[in-house]
């Protein structure tokens, strides 16, 4: 067991959300094998998506610029696990390394912030919007295509900064992000799923681990929460089949009613004029198959140029 003298490395980026997101992972250790907050160590690592904040995501590189130092730290060594955001992960994994401990779902919708206060429905034609997430701003202009979209990148409190000086007139964040943060003074309106599919596997912190490391193994199996790894194994397999990175516009979300997992998708142009929308339902056991059989479903509708840029 790790000590004050040897304590756990836990890797993560440094936004105040990612922080919030480590903490938690370390008080849920802390609880479940009654150690003390000094048994564990907080390490923060730059990643490049955290460098390099003046272009979009894909004209440096897409998913892995939030993942790329973090693991390569936990394969050298230098820390124990890693927290991350599962909307930022990759599906394909480095090898030597493993991704099977989630910690229970946050809500997973978007919420719309703007300084007024108002809702989508009400912004007034020819408004600026502000978001970095390609799936945003095509389900966006699908919605509302009389309004301007601009870039907007960086963290939740440099978003909320940039709406504040003007440079937009509204913006969308996660509200598990808010959630986490504690961020309540806020104005923000979450948005119904139906009307805004959130991104794969929105709301889940994934913990990421050594895969010939069996203390670790055994120790994140304490933490692990069992509904959000059997949700997050369908929207993954349906990720994973449509090739989904950020240079792709595509919503996911599974829930569970008793023994059955529905499935809902959405893959759109990325100039939001068409969006195409389906769901699967069945045994929560088969919900990896039930992912990629959603993903066929709309790639069968898609014509060839579906996903080129406009």
């Amino acid at each position: 067991m790790p000590t004050p003298n040897t304590p756990l490395k836990i890797g993560t980026r440094g936004s105040p959300l990612a922080l919030a997101q480590a903490n938690e992972t370390r008080d849920r250790l802390a609880t479940a094998f009654h150690l003390p907050g000094e048994a564990f160590q907080i390490v923060v690592i730059k990643t490049t998506g955290d460098r390099v904040i003046d272009r979009p995501l894909r004209e440096i590189g897409g998913k892995g610029l939030f993942t790329r130092e973090i693991e390569e730290a936990l394969l050298s060594g230098e820390i124990d696990i890693a927290v991350h955001s599962m909307k930022d992960m990759p599906v394909a994994q480095p090898e030597g390394l493993t991704l099977d401990t989630y910690l229970p779902r946050e809500d997973p919708r978007d919420a719309f912030i703007s300084l007024d206060g108002g809702s989508l429905a009400e912004l007034p034609e020819g408004r600026v919007v502000g978001t970095s997430s390609l799936r945003r701003k095509s389900q966006l202009l699908n919605r509302r295509p009389d309004l301007t979209v601009v870039e907007f990148r960086g963290n939740v409190q440099t978003r909320l900064r940039k709406l504040a000086d003007g440079v937009a007139n509204a913006t969308f964040l996660a509200m598990a992000g808010l959630n986490r943060l504690g961020d309540d003074d806020v104005p923000r309106l979450p948005i119904p799923e139906d009307e805004m599919l959130p991104a794969v596997a929105q709301g889940a912190i994934g913990i990421e681990r050594r895969l010939s490391d069996d203390r670790m193994a055994e120790m994140l199996a304490a933490i692990h929460d069992h509904d959000t790894g059997l949700r997050l194994a369908a929207e993954r397999a349906y990720l994973a089949r449509l090739d989904g990175s950020c240079e792709t516009p595509i919503a996911g979300l599974a829930e569970l009613t008793g023994d059955t997992l529905r499935l809902r998708g959405e893959i759109l142009r990325t100039d939001g004029s068409e969006c195409l929308s389906d769901e699967v339902q069945g045994a929560i056991a088969d919900g990896a198959e039930l992912g990629r059989q959603l993903a066929e479903a709309l790639l069968s509708r898609a014509s060839d140029d579906f996903f080129d840029w406009k």
